[in-house]
């Protein structure tokens, strides 16, 4: 199965429009409701390909390039929490979307947090899936960061590999296709550049002044489903434990034999469970 296949069937379009300024990578599908779906740190849209159809069905899709991500323009600077939020706030309001949905992977997840705790007008459901930001593991950051760079440092596509099977419970869940897409966005210039800026969170100070608050969870009104992996190689579950508990009105799911991307190892599993509760 590859990503094309996967979409047989789906219309949908991609753009690069500009978003206050900066060029922005986007897929779009299906009618209805909006619903943004954000992935995680050095990721791309195609984190979403396998729920892209499902998801259409129902309501209309968003599934983004963040800033400094994917083919998304990176317009110099440290890339901080608070400017993934108003990036994804000026894509709302280019689209004249004044209320959304969020699905938001690992640094997604962390990004419509903290858009609903700020924003709470502006967003509908929420659901996160294996999320980031409660916690600063200096083991964790350092192989994120270490693993990341290599990837984009070297031409060797097997460090691609070797970066995206971290994700995943099953490494048979990466295919030599999603392999060919990100070693061909890790190795644009205009990323390699940034790459530094990208990886700013995975810095103690910076991590520390980003990170969600007991308080600012406390504030999220939007119902929060949280998806976590049983063998999240960047989270333990005692951490999904936390968050579940920090938000009000959420609900926590656990699937086993899953890591860090359960959107995608587990797709018609999480389809199924986020759609229902979407609706």
């Amino acid at each position: 199965m590859t990503i094309w296949s996967d979409l047989t069937g789906t219309s949908f379009e991609v753009s690069y429009a500009p978003v206050d300024g900066t060029p922005t990578r986007a897929l779009r599908a299906g009618e209805g409701e909006a619903v943004v779906m954000l992935h995680g740190t050095s990721g791309h849209l195609e984190a979403f390909v396998r729920n892209v159809p499902a998801f259409s069905a129902q309501f209309a899709v968003h599934a983004l390039d963040m800033l400094g991500h994917g083919y998304t323009a990176n317009p110099g600077g440290d890339l901080r929490i608070p400017r993934y939020v108003q990036h994804v706030l000026d894509y709302l309001d280019s689209r004249g979307i004044e209320q959304a949905h969020f699905v938001g992977e690992s640094l997604g997840g962390w990004v419509a947090a903290r858009l609903a705790a700020d924003h709470p007008d502006r967003v509908g459901r929420l659901v996160l899936v294996a999320p980031g930001g409660t916690v600063a593991n200096p083991k964790v950051m350092d192989r994120i960061r270490t693993s990341t760079k290599a990837a984009v440092t070297s031409t060797d596509r097997d460090l691609t590999r070797q970066r995206l099977e971290l994700l995943m419970h099953d490494p048979a869940n990466v295919s030599d296709e999603l392999v060919d897409i990100r070693h061909d966005i890790y190795h644009r210039p205009e990323f390699v550049a940034g790459i530094d800026h990208l990886l700013c969170l995975q810095h103690m100070d910076n991590r520390r002044e980003d990170l969600l608050t007991a308080e600012q969870m406390a504030r999220i009104s939007a119902p929060t489903l949280i998806v976590w992996g049983a063998q999240n190689p960047f989270g333990d579950v005692p951490e999904a434990h936390r968050m579940h508990e920090s938000i009000p009105d959420s609900a926590l799911e656990i699937f086993p034999n899953c890591g860090h991307w359960p959107q995608h190892e587990h797709a018609a599993q999480f389809n199924e469970l986020a759609l229902k509760f979407l609706a």
